[in-house]
């Protein structure tokens, strides 16, 4: 029975490793702090694949999301490419600072943080 329930469970880790690349989809989590450090909720993020989108602030990749009371947003479903990140409140925002994140690793959740002044 124990030999079994070993090679059940050397099939399962296999099976997750050879195929399971396709569950998790790639996304990126981008925390907003402002320049003392503290996460700023509200701030409203839109990410672009170029810099001359992002500068026009046309084509973004995804509808723009608000961040949370910790100051987090997720987009989802990703390609695993480089992307530029608009973060604006108010008078604040990252421009000049922090604009583009590397290529996103694929199959994971990819994280940044990014300041606001």
């Amino acid at each position: 029975m124990k030999k079994y329930v070993t090679l059940s469970f050397l099939l399962s880790v296999f099976f997750l490793n050879a195929y399971g690349q396709g569950f998790l989809k790639t996304s990126l989590e981008i925390t907003i702090r402002d320049r003392l450090g503290n996460t700023v909720e509200g701030v409203k993020v839109k990410i672009y694949k170029t810099y001359e989108d992002f500068q026009s602030d046309v084509n973004f990749i995804q509808e723009p999301l608000q961040t949370n009371a910790k100051g987090k947003v997720v987009f989802k479903n990703l390609e695993s490419v480089p992307y530029y990140i608009s973060a604006v409140k108010g008078d604040n925002n990252n421009y000049g600072d922090g604009e583009m994140v590397d290529t996103l690793v694929e199959n994971r959740k990819n994280k940044v943080t990014i300041i606001i002044r």
